[in-house]
């Protein structure tokens, strides 16, 4: 998708809708590939030239061998009249050859569909067929190619794709199993594949014959939806998923209508067996939920250890006693912080301002008992994983605390938390407007525990960390930590 959009960015002019309509049908053509056997290329015209045409993109079947060795994306067709996207680019109609023409030693059937949108042909899908690998015919072929037959003429007349778009992960591909379903719900085909998933649901026979609102009563009011819109001349353009469950099993519908000039034709119902992957998910779930609640419960523990601290604060003759305690029972709620942002998330990932911000709160409200301390943050921190911001919300609260309590001495004045992100690390600065540093400050020689704290989480994280003071008032602290981290 990424190189369909440079392509469509650099050699085309077509308009953001244009653009949208081609990226949402390499999102769907997967169908018509493995419907038709065949690799499938989107040829775009150049914006300057129109006898140019520039390989935007490819896919290769799942249901066959492929005709096309070498991958042709960014390719060029220039001023070739006996080509078929030139043909088809100038006759407004598919065009195909049946001669068995070689491509690299493999006789190959070609077709080119010009892509009509608002009477304008905007690009050319050119399907490729290795004839060598075409399979015995039989009722899984003719009806693959039916409908290769009705998506290429849905495709002409800008009827296809159909949104919805799949999901890669979980929808199912023709080869996962596929029904044929008449417009009175009838099915008329049903691969093998399909009649494996139905019958892990409990449905026994062939499926030929029955009518499909009765094998899965999930689709019964899809289907009466869409035969009363048939009966309007208004047929459905919108594709639909479902997942049927029962005890035994679980399977992934997705209903494609097909349409010819603007009827409704037929119904294709794409099956796949996702019973592994429902239980996987429920398994997932179930993890989440106790990963999550083993958050909360710490982060409980870590809040009645902060309020036993503060008990025993008030029960200290000792002022130092006091203030040690005080600083033990805020390092506590920083880190019970992080396990709550944890606890209602999930992920390993944290928004990192709530936990920033819940910081500046406790240590302008309990730090600053002397004097009114503005404290306040500037730029974002952004996502940041689980297992880094324990320690960063202690750096943090060490650092406005030493700010409050060493720069600012408790009186009135403010705290800064700046923060700069980039793909490849943070830099965190923590500013204060007081005294600033003594003329002989080492931070080497110091001995404060708040300080000892924040140099051995920094070296631990692979950063740095510095303290200086301002051009004017003030000092700041410095911490930049390098990593791979999410933005």
């Amino acid at each position: 998708m990424l190189r369909l959009s440079k392509v469509l960015a650099e050699h085309t002019h077509l308009n953001a809708d244009d653009r949208a309509w081609l990226l949402s049908l390499v999102r769907e053509w997967h169908l018509l590939a493995d419907t038709s056997f065949s690799d499938l290329v989107l040829w775009l015209p150049d914006d300057k030239d129109e006898n140019v045409f520039w390989a935007g993109a490819q896919i290769r079947p799942t249901t066959g061998p492929t005709a096309l060795e070498d991958e042709v994306i960014g390719a060029v067709i220039s001023y070739d009249h006996e080509s078929l996207v030139t043909c088809a680019w100038l006759s407004r109609d598919i065009c195909e050859t049946s001669d068995n023409r070689l491509q690299a030693g493999i006789p190959v059937d070609v077709m080119a569909i010009p892509i009509v949108r608002h009477d304008d042909v905007i690009a050319i899908l050119e399907r490729h067929t290795n004839r060598m690998g075409v399979r015995a015919p039989g009722a899984l072929e003719d009806t693959y190619l039916a409908v290769a037959d009705t998506l290429s003429d849905m495709l002409l007349h800008g009827e296809f794709p159909i949104e919805p778009p799949s999901d890669p992960t979980t929808s199912p591909r023709a080869g996962d199993g596929l029904m044929w379903i008449d417009t009175d719900g009838t099915v008329t085909y049903a691969s093998p594949n399909a009649v494996s998933c139905l019958r892990r649901l409990g449905f026994a026979g062939d499926l030929v014959g029955d009518d499909v609102r009765h094998l899965a009563p999930a689709l019964a009011d899809e289907f009466s939806r869409e035969l009363q819109a048939a009966q309007t001349s208004n047929p459905s353009r919108i594709v639909w998923e479902v997942t049927v469950e029962e005890p035994q099993a679980s399977v992934r519908m997705r209903v494609v209508p097909l349409v010819r000039h603007g009827e409704w034709v037929a119904t294709v119902a794409l099956c796949r067996d996702v019973t592994a992957l429902r239980e996987r998910e429920r398994q997932l779930v179930t993890k989440d939920a106790t990963i999550r609640e083993i958050h909360h419960r710490v982060k409980n523990n870590l809040q009645t250890v902060a309020a036993l601290l503060r008990l025993q604060s008030r029960r200290m003759n000792s002022a130092e006693g006091r203030d040690a305690l005080r600083d033990a029972m805020r390092r506590v709620q920083s880190i019970a912080a992080v396990h709550e942002i944890l606890s209602q998330g999930f992920d390993e990932c944290v928004v990192f301002d709530d936990i920033a911000d819940r910081i500046l709160l406790m240590a302008g409200d309990v730090a600053s008992a002397g004097g009114q301390v503005h404290a306040r943050r500037q730029g974002s921190f952004g996502l940041v994983p689980g297992n880094i911001a324990t320690s960063l919300a202690m750096v943090l609260t060490e650092l406005c605390q030493n700010a409050i309590e060493h720069g600012l001495r408790s009186n009135n004045g403010e705290v800064l938390v700046r923060v700069e992100r980039s793909a490849s690390d943070l830099v965190l600065e923590v500013i204060d407007d007081g005294a600033g540093l003594p003329d002989d400050f080492d931070l080497r020689g110091r001995s404060s525990l708040g300080l000892s704290i924040v140099s051995t989480l920094i070296t631990d994280l692979d950063g740095e960390f510095t303290l200086s003071n301002n051009a004017g008032d003030g000092s700041t602290a410095r911490v930049r930590v390098m990593w791979a981290h999410p933005q």
